[in-house]
């Protein structure tokens, strides 16, 4: 399996299929697994994250008595940023 790693000094490749060590070879395979794992899950939760604010901007302005008049000093807010 061939790897890109990608970083500041640039790119380098990596042929996994070429390491002589058959522990590292298999430890490559499951770190290679784990992150592509991972990286699904960044994926789903960056795309439900989007959803529920989508949601929430949705139900905040159909309910127009939620909205907050500038003088008012005295509430707590939350500010929920867009990334």
């Amino acid at each position: 399996m061939i790897i890109t790693i990608k970083n500041d000094s640039g790119e380098t490749n990596y042929d996994t299929d070429k390491i002589e060590s058959e522990a590292k070879a298999r430890e490559a395979a499951i770190i290679v697994s784990k992150t592509g794992t991972l990286e699904v899950i960044i994926e789903a939760l960056s795309f439900t994250s989007q959803t529920h604010r989508s949601n929430l901007e949705k139900l905040l302005s159909d309910s127009p008595e939620s909205k907050i008049v500038e003088d008012s000093d005295e509430s707590e807010t939350k500010i929920i940023q867009e990334k």
